[in-house]
């Protein structure tokens, strides 16, 4: 019998819900994105607040996967639980997420399958949460036709959510997305000092003392790092800033940064 599906929650206040107005939007975020585009995407890493904020870092992200935009045909999307206390990694028994832009299939195979001790169904820690709803729709415009695999996490520890992505992280074509916001409602010139130390943990795949004051989205990014790590992979920023540089005052500011990881060159060369 087929399941429900996974409405929107954050539809009309952290990005458009109209449909044709989303569309434009975030095409227009696409079309506006600055950075460094390399090989194909193993990995993105990209903010989840309110697209006035952190849509144009977001899609300084996204933008990097328009030349391989038939490549994917999965991605699991890994994202802190802000509204339910979660213990664990937790997945919603659903068979697809909504956006305005239409309905997203599951993989519901691989979640099904996904026997580990961390991870659990549970359908209302995922109902009301932002982290992994607000970047569907850039997945939806930049990619053709992938299945998502959605991962809340709560607390657990790196090496259990580097069990769990390893497990599903089969390139070339399933592409792992981390959605985290950085540094919180700290002073403009205090922020980008907190922010800049962890943009180096996340080049140098070591996320040994990134905790949430540094990141809201501390331990999925945690057990990234970690996975990316074991794989040889490297991480290059291609945004910095933080909601005083994009839509707000700087007294107290939020941190946006956006990461791409792939395959280190030189290693793929010697192979």
């Amino acid at each position: 019998m087929m399941k429900r599906s996974r409405k929107p929650a954050v539809a009309g206040s952290f990005y458009p819900s109209d449909s044709g107005v989303l569309r434009t939007t975030v095409e227009t975020l696409l079309a506006e994105a600055t950075g460094q585009h390399g090989g194909a995407p193993l990995a993105l890493i990209a903010p989840h607040a309110g697209y006035i904020y952190s849509g144009p870092v977001a899609a300084s992200a996204y933008a990097c996967l328009h030349a391989f935009r038939e490549r994917y045909r999965r991605v699991v999307l890994l994202g802190p639980a802000h509204r339910v206390a979660l213990r664990g990694i937790a997945l919603p028994d659903v068979e697809a997420f909504e956006t305005p832009l239409g309905a997203i299939p599951l993989d519901r195979a691989a979640m099904d399958e996904l026997d580990d001790p961390e991870v659990d169904f549970d359908d209302a820690a995922h109902r009301r949460e932002h982290s992994l709803e607000v970047q569907l729709p850039f997945l939806q415009v930049v990619l053709d036709h992938f299945s998502l695999l959605p991962l809340l996490v709560g607390a657990t520890t790196p090496k259990a959510v580097a069990r769990v992505i390893d497990r599903l992280w089969t390139p070339p074509d399933t592409l792992v997305v981390i959605s985290t916001d950085l540094s919180h409602y700290l002073p403009y010139a205090e922020a980008r000092r907190r922010d800049s130390a962890t943009c180096r943990a996340i080049e140098t795949l070591d996320g040994g003392e990134l905790h949430g004051p540094d990141a809201c989205g501390a331990a999925p990014l945690r057990g990234l790092l970690l996975a990316a790590r074991r794989r040889g992979l490297t991480a290059r920023t291609l945004d910095l800033r933080n909601s005083g540089d994009t839509a707000g005052d700087r007294a107290q500011v939020v941190g946006y940064g956006a990461w791409i990881l792939t395959e280190d060159e030189t290693c793929a060369n010697a192979a």
